[in-house]
């Protein structure tokens, strides 16, 4: 092969597999553009979708395990996704070189959810791998600038929006959370270790006054990567679910920053948004 046609093909990919859509559709994008892949399936976290695909299943600590799998199978570039819950670091059972990284591990969790991924990503680095985000492997994954679908944010939605950002961005800047909800300017809720799908449902059982309700919507949920966090890993996330959870919760819309606000399963998400009358909107990212 011409070097010139192998530098256009890219490294064999390593997708380290938590929970959820998302290392599901990386894998499936990889299939559809021959892109070669191994798939590192989490123990107790993992699709079982995801078992079709050539690759192994490693437990949460065992880090030798994993790189050497990773290494036999020929993938030079590793991508980290899906949900994977902070684990209770007592009960782990590590290989030798999970043990020898744990205590690490242990302060970073101290730190929080940054510290300790952006040590995982170092980690894969000192191995010679290449770190690619979810919205590196896939482009047309992260939330462009603007309206998607047929939806229009009003003035009040725009101010509700910009209101929401801000505050999902103080709290990120504490590790807190990225998701925040806003109602005429006023905080409904931010999101911590929940999640944003049960925040979301806190919102809905607030009184109808200090939210919208369907067929009335207002207010709008905020998602924002983190003022200091590895954006090569744990994006925040909208799919189907998010937007059905917004409208139950009489929501108008969700907002994010274009570029680190990933849209899973993008034609089904624009395709409900526009039924349940949800719109979408990605702004310019705030310098960091």
């Amino acid at each position: 092969m011409p070097a010139a046609a192998r530098s256009l093909t890219p490294p064999k990919l390593g997708l380290i597999a938590g929970g959820g859509a998302l290392p599901l559709e990386i894998a499936q994008h990889c299939e559809r553009a021959g892109r070669a892949l191994f798939v590192i399936r989490i123990k107790g976290f993992a699709s079982d979708a995801l078992a079709p695909y050539a690759g192994a299943e490693v437990g949460l600590a065992e880090l030798g395990k994993c790189i050497k799998a990773l290494k036999r199978a020929g993938c030079e570039a590793v991508c980290l996704a899906g949900i994977v819950k902070r684990p209770d670091f007592l009960t782990l059972l590590p290989d030798a070189r999970g043990l020898a990284v744990l205590p690490a591990v242990i302060g970073a969790a101290r730190r929080g959810d940054d510290a300790l991924l952006s040590l995982l990503v170092r980690e894969f680095e000192k191995d010679g791998f290449s770190v690619e985000g979810a919205h590196e492997v896939m482009e047309d994954l992260g939330l462009p600038v603007g309206v998607l679908g047929r939806v229009q944010p009003s003035a009040a939605d725009a101010a509700d929006a910009d209101r929401a950002l801000g505050v999902a961005r103080l709290i990120g800047a504490e590790d807190i959370g990225q998701a925040a909800a806003v109602c005429a300017g006023l905080v409904l809720a931010v999101e911590a270790q929940e999640g944003t799908d049960a925040m979301l449902a806190r919102v809905a059982a607030l009184p109808e006054h200090l939210r919208g309700r369907p067929g009335a919507a207002r207010g709008v949920l905020a998602k924002a990567a983190k003022p200091e966090q590895e954006l090569r890993v744990d994006l925040p996330t909208i799919g189907v679910a998010t937007v059905a959870a917004v409208a139950r919760a009489g929501l108008g819309g969700i907002v994010g920053e274009a570029g680190r606000l990933l849209v899973l399963d993008r034609h089904a998400v624009v395709e409900l948004a526009d039924e349940l009358g949800v719109f979408i909107l990605g702004v310019e990212p705030k310098a960091r």
